[in-house]
């Protein structure tokens, strides 16, 4: 049950969460260009969005895990928490700014990311 609700709070998170919204915009280099203002000291306001919805959808999925641990969290879920973070805004990052992979590959990341945090605390 912890890993169908992993997967469930996935498609709340980088989904429903992100149906226009500022995080799915904020996220995205090109968005900021668009806006009437924009200059080039805001360049990397894309940053902010980018680690805010990485944190959001590891703070989701990972929240089985510390319930299924009484929230009683140590070192290697703090770790495999900014393992995630890290990993999730990168592939982001990959897919909205550099255009690198598509929905597709980021789809199969995150759920690789989710299959190795459930198979790390398996016997939680």
């Amino acid at each position: 049950m912890k890993f169908i609700l992993m997967i469930f709070l996935h498609i709340v998170d980088d989904f429903y969460l992100q149906t226009n919204s500022f995080l799915a915009n904020g996220k995205q280099q090109e968005w900021w260009r668009q806006q009437k203002g924009f200059t080039y000291r805001y360049r990397f306001d894309y940053i902010p969005p980018l680690i805010f919805h990485a944190f959001s959808w590891t703070f989701m999925i990972m929240l089985p895990i510390a319930y299924s641990m009484n929230f009683q969290l140590n070192i290697e879920f703090f770790l495999m928490f900014i393992y995630n973070v890290f990993l999730h805004g990168m592939t982001d990052h990959a897919k909205a700014n550099l255009l690198e992979i598509n929905l597709v590959q980021d789809q199969a990341i995150h759920l690789f990311q989710i299959i190795a945090t459930f198979w790390v605390f398996r016997e939680v």
